[in-house]
């Protein structure tokens, strides 16, 4: 059952009072590949630095699914025992809930040479096909079929076959996917026009360590041998800092922060959003784990305008919080979202509050601002807009509140108690 909390937040009315340190947290886009790749070993293996995220409960039902023990030792420790390991078949109401469940499709292919899966769901974030997944495991010697609103593949004698996939498009999920289905294909598979994010090149470390064969780390080829079941004897995956959380912080900061610090990040993961903030005249210190935002001279921002882009470009999960940023600027500035036909549809409700945003077209959006925004009731679409939202609720005169909160602790464990800690009246009310 999905929960329906709800936020109730009281505005600063543009009043940059917040401060403190917030500590970023594992990064979900590494947590989930790296949890999907146990099903490609022969032990298990523990994982450290794990958000305190419902898709955790996802997870976690795929992993009873399947047969797989997910433990928890402490706070963000996680043990994963794969040993039980005994069906083929993706939970469905997980899987609805969590697109990013596709990523199990390769590795269960892959060791068993069969798989069933219902066609995964997640955010509201418009059209997102799966014909890329479909096709590669057909050239990879899987036959595919669809009946009853589930996927059946099965390979040839129990084994998928290495190829050459090129990806039209540099897709994160399908990049790791079929990174995991090659560990175990046979032969050689090359992959071109992958995409290169943080959490990829994080994946691939990992699986290289365990005895996995990946030449390429961090470039757009790359070439898998495939081979023999991986083994972690005992080694330990550290999550990566979440870059998301920590450009979502700084957003926040900028607008409703005289002063704050944000710990346990990797700023080198986030250069392109650290240097547009900078040019509009965020005064921004960048040290080797953290950033510090500084307001203590309050002066108007510049507005820039934005074209999301696959990494290292500007992030498309950073596009709804820039927004926000935005209405707040001087200036005209222009958005352009090349990857998520869907991700402007929120802007309606920012004009709800007072922005000043037009829609062109689903790819494009004008802001001009600043505008005062007033509070609100808003509800969040997708895991980045409910945060965004939270944001522009903190900029605004008055009350907000926000409803779908379920899509917001997605992304952002627990997400009221750290920011009531730096000084916002957030309270999140059970449904």
């Amino acid at each position: 059952m999905m929960k329906r909390d709800k936020f109730i937040i009281q505005g600063l009315g543009n009043k940059k009072s917040l401060s403190g340190k917030i500590r970023v947290n594992g990064a979900k886009n590494a947590v989930l590949p790296v949890m999907a790749s146990s099903v490609l070993f022969k032990d298990g293996f523990k994982i450290k630095n794990v958000p305190l995220i419902e898709d955790l409960n996802r997870l976690d039902e795929i992993f009873k699914g399947l047969g797989v023990e997910m433990i928890k030792q402490l706070d963000g420790e996680y043990f994963i025992n794969t040993t039980k390991i005994n069906s083929v078949e993706i939970e469905e109401e997980a899987s609805k809930r969590m697109r990013a469940s596709i990523i199990f499709t390769g590795p269960i292919l892959a060791r068993f040479g069969e798989l069933i899966f219902p066609h995964p769901g997640g955010c509201v974030i418009g059209a997102r096909p799966i014909d890329l997944f479909l096709e590669g495991f057909e050239k990879m010697g899987a036959k595919v079929k669809h009946n009853d609103g589930k996927y059946f593949i099965k390979t040839k004698d129990g084994k998928l076959k290495g190829t050459k996939i090129f990806f039209k498009i540099p897709s994160v999920t399908a990049t790791e996917t079929f990174i995991m289905a090659g560990i175990l294909a046979e032969g050689k598979t090359i992959l071109k026009n992958v995409a290169i994010e943080p959490e990829i090149i994080s994946l691939i470390e990992w699986l290289n360590d365990c005895g996995a064969k990946i030449k390429g780390v961090g470039t757009p080829v790359l070439e898998i041998e495939g081979g023999s079941l991986l083994e972690a004897n005992d080694k330990v995956y550290e999550t990566i800092p979440d870059r998301l959380e920590a450009g979502s912080f700084l957003i926040l900061g900028a607008l409703c922060a005289s002063d704050l610090e944000i710990s346990n990040c990797n700023p080198s993961h986030l250069e392109i959003v650290i240097e547009m903030l900078k040019d509009s005249g965020v005064d921004i210190e960048v040290g080797k784990d953290y950033l510090k935002v500084n307001n203590k001279n309050l002066k108007n921002y510049k507005s820039f305008s934005i074209k999301t882009h696959e990494y290292p470009g500007f992030p498309t999960d950073l596009q709804s919080p820039t927004v926000v940023f935005l209405t707040q600027s001087q200036g005209e500035s222009l958005v352009f979202e090349t990857i998520f036909e869907g991700r402007l549809n929120y802007t309606s409700d920012l004009v709800k509050m007072g922005a000043d945003i037009k829609m062109w077209d689903s790819h494009r959006a004008t802001i001009k601002g600043p505008k005062q925004l007033k509070g609100c009731e808003l509800e969040g679409p997708d895991i980045r807009t409910g945060f965004a939202f939270v944001i522009a609720a903190l900029v605004a005169e008055k009350e907000s509140i926000i409803t779908n909160v379920y899509y917001i602790d997605r992304g952002y464990g627990s997400i009221e108690k750290r920011l009531f800690k730096i000084g916002a009246d957030i309270k999140r009310v059970k449904e």
